[in-house]
């Protein structure tokens, strides 16, 4: 680490930070008390910090306050967005009058920050996040060449969050200095004194030890807030940590360091006296009504087409390494791509991109809430971030996914070795969960290829698309089913078996497809037809579309996954066929319903009811 010398902040500049952040205060406590919830005292311990932070350290503009030019803050303690929203209106993002419309329906200025308000990047609100939003923000500036710097208020409480920790390594293997964290340390959470209280070598050692350059201070006491600020941006080679003594509640007698304030506005009757003791009355006119929400969110980023598959098409391939080829030649024609694999890059085959373009590849190590949350901050800056790991652990970071479509994120993510067909690693390895988890995330897409063509089409569509994408790849070689300019529209589907006399439309995905194909040969022999369709896109469906083949078929239909019953492609399709009015005839939905154990793939996938045999029984039961 380095460090160059800083100018000790000027009087003038010490006076002007203890009257921005006097209004801070009270400007949170009228916004909570106008809205009758919130939580001001939680933002009164912050203000010095965030006064000190955006109306001395950072370059900002509030006529562009999400320019990819200035430097950006984060608000991790989401609850203390009153705080978050007055500094917006103090710099001119909005109009003061606009904090007193906080938590209205009609209004941007919800209970916690979301990307609808102007210099939001991210929501926050599910605390231990913020950090690693904050060290994708980061990375993204550094691979800019900007001189941005991210700022990332962090709270006592959430450093019990292990993601917390998950981006403090993370941030300082990277050296991102760039980053610099305030921990606001008022040793109160919701309900009773936070685990360390006031102990702050506590923190110090914690980030110490991660390799962050520390400093505690009394976050009150400006002229230390505005020193350590300085020595923050004189840092090099580290991101550096600002710890915080502070007191929740300050300012107000009765409520400063008092437990069971949390989450509680000042009573209308005690307001007056309450912002007395910190300064003078502010008078706000009404608020004219007009909305400051953004307009527009970052989409990704055109590009051409990327060269073609080249595989041949006598040998199998697994589609988790066609997953690997894609992105290799994604990276060739969209510098914005960037992956993060945890610590599976040579499972996933995120290495082959990883070989190809090494400055766009950071390894996440085995952290994949971090992993989630940093390529938030990626796609923030407008990149195209490429998350992988197995899809079993893709659960660890299902509140990560859920804030990240909050955020109206761009985030693509891939999930590896799922299902039984992995084989001999047993359930803890097998995902079984990850197509009901993320069909139930908001703006999601989710799919499956069946085949190496139809991986590397579908991470090109993900590329392109916005919201959270989830490709399902598998462990196994399967036989190549496509041509190489086959397209592969979202939402779609295609036939791969029909004839006028079918009996039984079979869905399926990945394996499960090719054991339905088998099970079609195997039909066909002893004289049944049955349709076969590669449902690629379990998330969304064409409803109408699908019901017109299931139609042909005399309504007999039958899905088979590899994947519980629960959440899955059957349920899926069952409910796109819902929504289009239609109601299949006669149906059955194949999955796995019984726990699996180790064995070999093909063992398991027969064990466990999803094979060619079971397809086979069941078209013979339905037809």
């Amino acid at each position: 680490m380095t460090a160059t010398t800083a100018t000790a902040p000027s009087a003038a500049a010490i006076e002007a930070i203890k009257q921005k952040a006097k209004r801070l205060s009270i400007l949170s406590m009228m916004s909570t008390t106008a809205a009758g919830s919130g939580h001001p005292t939680s933002c009164m311990s912050a203000a010095e910090l965030v006064a000190g932070t955006f109306f001395y350290a950072m370059k900002f503009d509030p006529k562009d306050p999400n320019s990819p030019d200035g430097d950006r803050f984060v608000l991790s303690k989401g609850h203390a967005a009153p705080v978050l929203y007055a500094a917006f209106a103090e710099a001119g993002v909005f109009p003061e009058s606009r904090l007193m419309t906080l938590r209205e329906f009609s209004s941007e200025l919800e209970g916690h920050p979301t990307p609808r308000i102007p210099g939001v990047d991210a929501a926050t609100g599910s605390l231990g996040q913020g950090l690693s939003v904050g060290s994708g923000l980061a990375i993204g500036a550094r691979m800019d060449k900007s001189p941005t710097r991210v700022y990332v208020l962090v709270g006592d409480g959430e450093m019990a969050e292990g993601q917390v920790w998950e981006a403090a390594a993370f941030a300082a293997h990277y050296k991102l200095d760039n980053l610099t964290v305030l921990a606001d340390v008022n040793a109160l959470g919701q309900s009773e004194p936070t685990m360390y209280r006031h102990d702050m070598e506590i923190y110090r050692k914690k980030f110490d030890s991660e390799g962050w350059a520390t400093e505690i201070i009394d976050g009150h006491d400006v002229a230390a807030v505005l020193a350590a600020l300085d020595h923050a941006k004189a840092t090099h080679g580290q991101p550096q940590a600002i710890l915080a003594r502070t007191i929740k509640g300050h300012g107000v007698s009765f409520i400063a360091g008092k437990e069971h304030w949390h989450g509680k506005p000042i009573p209308k009757d005690q307001l007056a006296a309450a912002i007395k003791e910190i300064g003078p009355a502010i008078n706000l006119p009404p608020d004219p009504g007009k909305s400051y929400a953004r307009t527009s969110l970052p989409k990704p980023p055109n590009f051409p087409a990327p060269a073609p598959p080249d595989y041949d098409p006598s040998k199998p391939v697994a589609t988790r390494e066609a997953y690997g080829f894609a992105l290799k030649r994604l990276g060739a024609v969209n510098p914005h791509i960037v992956a993060i694999s945890g610590d599976v890059k040579n499972s996933t085959f995120s290495e082959i991109f990883e070989d190809a373009f090494p400055d766009h590849f950071y390894q996440g190590y085995i952290a994949e809430q971090n992993i989630v949350s940093a390529g938030v901050g990626l796609a923030a800056r407008g990149k195209v971030p490429f998350l992988d790991t197995f899809a079993c652990f893709m659960a660890r970071a299902y509140d990560q996914v859920r804030m990240a479509a909050i955020s109206r994120s761009n985030l693509n993510l891939c999930g590896s070795h799922c299902g039984v067909s992995i084989g001999e690693d047993g359930p803890s390895q097998m995902a079984l969960e990850d197509i009901a988890i993320f069909r139930a995330v908001h703006s999601s897409t989710v799919l499956y290829p069946s085949d190496a063509i139809s991986a590397e089409r579908l991470t090109e569509a993900m590329a392109r698309r916005a919201g959270i994408n989830y490709l399902r790849t598998s462990r196994p070689k399967f036989p190549i089913v496509y041509s190489k300019d086959e397209k592969f529209p979202i939402p779609g589907f295609k036939v791969l078996r029909q004839s006028p006399q079918d009996k039984v439309t079979v869905i399926g995905a990945g394996v499960t497809l090719h054991e339905a194909l088998k099970a079609a040969d195997q039909l066909k022999a002893e004289g049944t037809a049955v349709r076969v369709i590669d449902l690629y896109c379990v998330k969304p469906i064409d409803g109408k579309e699908l019901a017109k083949e299931i139609a042909a078929t005399g309504g007999r239909l039958i899905t088979v996954e590899d994947h519980w019953a629960e959440g899955g492609i059957g349920e899926a399709v069952l409910s796109a066929l819902a929504q289009a009015s239609v109601a299949p005839a006669k149906s059955q939905l194949i999955a796995v319903r019984e726990m699996p154990h180790s064995g070999k793939p093909d063992e398991l996938v027969d064990a466990f009811g999803i094979s060619a045999r079971h397809i086979v029984e069941a078209v013979r039961a339905i037809s």
